[in-house]
């Protein structure tokens, strides 16, 4: 049983108001009776709405400082008048908190993690080090440097291409780029690194690892004071918006013990505290895992972890942040969790098979926002969602310095041209 002895501030820099695992994380501690407090976005948020929060503080803005941040921390450990667990909730926040780490102590409970190890695992430039140290496939990547090199790195790789920014979190609001996406010609990898030349962040081309049922895989966990593995587990993502590299819509929790192996392996030698969120993709042709993304921060679906005691990553944080016990784990494999925004669908038909006596029970589906104790968030969801929907579309038609018009489009060098002119005669010899 929880002793909810100390509050808990759950820190969101990412303005997105519809961040479900954010309700997720209230509604795991508030159940519990844990003073939740909230620093984020908090207008036409849901999450505001949820009987678990206790209450809402003004968040850093995206593009704060680090003493911006710790600013703003100050005051909302002001307003909580009492030391409290701070769980980031996205990678920005995870990175503040690292950075800022002496100066939070102070203030709030957190894990001993080493010094800027969170920055450094969230790095996309960097996994491929990360994972030739340790030991785990990574798929074949390259940084080019100006638009040129990711027109012939787009050729270089075979299309299709997987297209990520070293540091998604510095990517302006508004900006239409996404963290992760598919390629399909060079002159869209080009556009692209134009397009987020100013951004602070680096493109990153990957090479595109062959998918085929149940290759997108994800781990959670929480590693304790002691390096023990706790609150988390292996899944499947079964449903992705967008679909093919976004995030995860229906996931389904999975026996994986390779998975498990993987994981606690590279905590081990990161020396990692707390929780993360690791993405991986198995491989259709050889069957290898390739490690795709460390998170060092709940991943947005971690409630589909919560077993039959109850456990998932935040309250395994919480516990060990508080000197309590961790209890023995009860896993339940089949457990799914919907994203009923991303997969209205399935969400309906989950709903409608959960009126029937037999679904009911520790394994029946986890909605990210529906919850028969919690019922304000769903409705403020349903209510709010389209009208967020429909202003993110319009952004992403609005042109962009890179292609508006009368902008000129990319053109190959000629030694891209060369590149392009070999594959071309490479493909036609076969």
């Amino acid at each position: 049983m929880l002793d909810p002895c100390v509050p808990v501030v759950l820190l969101r820099i990412d303005p997105n108001p519809f961040h479900h695992g954010t309700l997720g994380a209230a509604r795991s501690l508030g159940r519990c009776g844990v003073e939740v407090h909230v620093a984020a976005e908090a207008a036409g948020s849901p999450v505001a709405r949820s009987r678990y929060v206790t209450r809402t503080h003004p968040a850093p803005r995206p593009e704060a400082s680090p003493g911006e941040i710790a600013a703003v921390l100050r005051r909302t450990a002001a307003r909580v008048a009492r030391p409290a667990v701070l769980i980031p909730m996205d990678d920005a926040g995870a990175i503040a908190v690292s950075r800022l780490r002496t100066t939070l102590t102070e203030m709030f409970l957190l894990p001993e993690q080493p010094e800027h190890l969170a920055e450094y695992v969230a790095d996309k430039a960097r996994l491929p080090e990360l994972c030739r140290a340790v030991g785990i496939e990574h798929p074949r990547t390259l940084l080019p440097r100006d638009e040129h090199e990711a027109y012939t790195a787009a050729l270089e790789l075979g299309l299709p291409v997987v297209a990520k920014w070293s540091h998604p979190w510095l990517l302006p609001p508004g900006s239409g780029l996404r963290s992760t996406c598919l390629v399909s010609s060079p002159e869209e990898a080009g556009n692209l690194y134009l397009k987020g030349a100013a951004t602070g962040s680096e493109l990153l081309l990957q090479r595109y690892v062959a998918a085929g049922p149940g290759s997108d895989w994800f781990f959670h966990g929480y590693a304790d004071r002691h390096g023990a593995l706790h609150g988390g587990g292996a899944g499947t993502k079964r449903h992705a918006w967008p679909r093919g590299a976004g995030l995860t819509a229906v996931g389904r929790w999975d026996h994986a013990p390779r998975l498990h192996a993987m994981a606690e392996h590279l905590v081990e030698a990161l020396g990692y505290r707390g929780i993360f969120d690791i993405d991986f993709r198995r491989d259709a042709e050889t069957g290898a895992y390739h490690l795709l993304d460390f998170n060092p921060r709940p991943g947005a679906q971690f409630r589909l972890f919560a077993d039959a005691g109850g456990l998932d990553v935040v309250r395994a944080q919480y516990l060990d942040l508080t000197h309590q016990a961790l209890p023995a784990a009860r896993t339940l494999p089949g457990r799914t969790f919907i994203v009923e925004n991303y997969a209205p669908l399935s969400a309906l038909r989950a709903l409608m098979a959960g009126t029937l006596p037999a679904r009911r029970g520790p394994t029946s589906p986890e909605f990210a926002w529906h919850a028969q104790d919690d019922p304000g968030p769903a409705r403020a969801m349903a209510a709010g969602w389209p009208r967020h929907a429909a202003r993110r579309l319009l952004r992403r038609a609005r042109p962009t310095a890179a292609d508006a018009p009368g902008s000129a489009p990319l053109r190959p060098t000629e030694p891209a041209a060369a590149v392009r002119t070999a594959t071309a005669e490479r493909k036609a010899s076969c």
